[in-house]
């Protein structure tokens, strides 16, 4: 198996992820966790259990489906709608962490697998368009570092970073 550098650092990102949020949570006051910074943004606790829920219903799907399927057609998750159906601000915040962290230990187990003919698989993704193994792990990882700029914008406004 072989994997380009590019590969390597997508990994590598995709591992960190999981402790760094968990860094980032670990002196945010529990009673602020619900708090939106505003109407159209998540609480805390919303990314993360927004973070869960794409992880296990779009990323594990759509890995496995490009990993098994020809050219398969990949449905978008409309996270809004998912966080206000399943009530994201009254679920519990360390079930949905410890959900996200083992759903991206088992994908980061499978994409380690792949190997360049795996990472050139392709399909269409709802609203995005074609797109590759190698280009859905680049928007894993674009997504993460939304969502921890989330979180530190969070801290920042708790005054707990500058």
């Amino acid at each position: 198996m072989t994997q380009t550098d590019e590969t390597t650092r997508l990994l590598n990102t995709l591992v960190r992820t999981p402790a760094l949020i968990s860094e980032l949570l670990s002196d945010i006051p529990l009673n602020t966790i619900q708090l939106r910074p505003s109407p159209e943004e998540f609480s805390v606790l919303e990314s993360i259990c927004h973070l869960r829920d794409i992880e296990v219903e779009g990323y594990t799907v759509r890995i496995r489906r490009l990993l098994e399927e020809d050219h398969p057609e990949l449905a978008d998750i409309d996270g809004a709608r998912l966080a206000a159906e399943r009530d994201y601000n009254s679920q519990q915040l360390d079930l949905a962490l410890e959900a996200f962290e083992s759903a991206r230990k088992v994908n980061l187990e499978v994409l380690r697998k792949a190997d360049d003919n795996d990472l050139n698989k392709r399909g269409s993704l709802e609203g995005v368009g074609e797109l590759s193994l190698q280009s859905l792990m680049t928007m894993m990882a674009e997504h993460d570092e939304g969502h921890i700029d989330d979180l530190r914008h969070a801290r920042r406004l708790l005054r707990l970073e500058q």
